[in-house]
């Protein structure tokens, strides 16, 4: 990967190691989210895809993720223009999408994946896997936005 390539590179130039490397391993994204039909606003739950690993914060079948879940998203930067609302606004893909820099708690900052969690950024219980709720009561695990969009 180039040296600090997040600052020199735009998002659709990055080889996809650096687009990879990108992710600082919150695991926000694997959370279920409700889109208010009114408002368009998001809603996290605190709902965990059922490829989620709790442990290390990755999805268990990241390689076929798109196979064994209906509706996961790739991030790409063709599409972040639709995604990026839906990410927390921690998430670097989302944070370089408007222009920002990475936080100093991101592992190519920080130089360790650690940082995340001791931010206070990483996903945190209480986590319930998606097998374990009925669609219907979904709305009922919804998160203070503050806890996810706001970065903690």
């Amino acid at each position: 990967m180039r040296p600090r390539f997040w600052e020199a590179v735009a998002l659709e130039d990055m080889t996809s190691e650096e687009w990879e490397a990108l992710c600082d391993g919150c695991g926000k994204c694997c959370l279920l989210k409700l889109e208010d039909e009114d408002t368009g606003r998001v809603h996290y739950t605190n709902v965990t895809c059922r490829l989620f690993d709790a442990e290390t914060r990755t999805c268990s079948q990241y390689a076929l993720r798109r196979m064994f879940v209906q509706g996961c998203v790739s991030l790409t930067p063709e599409n972040l223009d639709e995604t990026a609302e839906w990410m927390p606004a921690t998430c670097a893909y989302r944070r370089l999408h408007e222009g920002k820099g990475l936080a100093d708690w991101h592992p190519l900052i920080s130089g360790r994946r650690e940082t995340v969690a001791e931010a206070g950024v990483a996903l945190n219980g209480p986590l319930v896997p998606e097998y374990e709720v009925a669609e219907d009561d979904l709305e009922d695990h919804v998160l203070a936005d503050d806890l996810i969009l706001n970065g903690r």
